[in-house]
């Protein structure tokens, strides 16, 4: 044919996609950490706060199977047992890990502050409100309910096991939500994640992303810890979490979710532009 024709969408944000850990509740993204390091723990393997941390984002079988591939960990794992982890291997720990963490994510699940906030200006616009985990499903039924009594509700949920190809770092589980929230063209939808594979989920999916520096996993910090932190310090662990964020493909980098007004405000900046994800 003799013509190329192009479609932008220029419009505002119809839909934004949140994580849950780290983005929405949990602060410092604690709950997922926290119990795997008890669950090796259970194996006679230490491993540490920030090893556990290196694949945050993934489901959590292959979260657990991607540490004992970590060269550290796989050492300590052969000198314990003699051998390389194995996929049995990893189904055990898994079954030990998820009654653990179906026991304590409500524990660590309380509302990000700013996040009420948002989620209720975002519905004044009449922007759709859609999420995704890594959590497998029997974790959501423990989390949802207790988010809901925050006051903390969105339109759709996605877990780690609802879809038969997968999750992050495919685009499966954001593009679920957009069937289910009824979104006419990915381009306008926003991504909002802690971790590299949430940004990652988001760009295979066709969207704008907009990581969090802060609040969750990149630095993996209670509020009182980072509240303690001198300015310095605070900036320099933004700045750490910016750069791992920025060059998994995050088109926008704030702080946490409080921020996301001004994100959407430059996302649909470009948008006016033509430009696209």
């Amino acid at each position: 044919m003799s013509y190329h024709y192009e479609r932008r969408y220029q419009g505002p944000v119809q839909a934004v996609i949140f994580d849950w850990a780290g983005t929405l509740v949990d602060f410092g993204s604690f709950a997922p950490t926290q119990v795997l390091i008890d669950a090796f723990a259970g194996f006679g393997i230490d491993i540490s706060l920030a090893e556990a941390r290196v694949p945050m984002g993934l489901a959590k079988w292959d979260h657990i199977q991607a540490l004992g591939q970590m060269p550290a960990v796989d050492a300590r794992w052969r000198e314990r047992h003699g051998r390389s982890m194995s996929r049995d291997d990893v189904d055990a720990l898994y079954a030990a890990f998820m009654p653990l963490q179906i026991e304590r994510v409500a524990h660590y699940s309380d509302a990000i502050p700013g996040a009420l906030d948002v989620l209720a200006a975002l519905r004044a616009r009449g922007v759709r409100i859609g999420s995704c985990s890594g959590y497998p499903r029997v974790v959501m039924d423990q989390l949802l309910p207790h988010a809901r009594s925050q006051g903390l509700r969105v339109d759709h949920a996605v877990a780690t096991d609802d879809l038969k190809p997968g999750g992050r770092p495919g685009p499966w589980m954001a593009l679920a939500n957009v069937i289910e929230l009824g979104v006419a063209d990915v381009a306008a939808c926003v991504k909002v994640d802690d971790t590299v594979p949430g940004i990652e989920e988001g760009l295979a999916a066709g969207m704008w992303t907009v990581g969090l520096t802060l609040s969750g996993n990149e630095c993996g910090l209670t509020r009182a810890e980072l509240g303690a932190l001198g300015a310095d310090e605070r900036q320099q662990r933004r700045e750490r979490a910016a750069r791992k964020l920025l060059a998994a493909g995050a088109h926008v980098v704030v702080d946490s979710v409080a921020e996301l007004p001004q994100a959407q405000a430059q996302i649909e900046a470009r948008l006016a532009r033509g430009e696209r994800p």
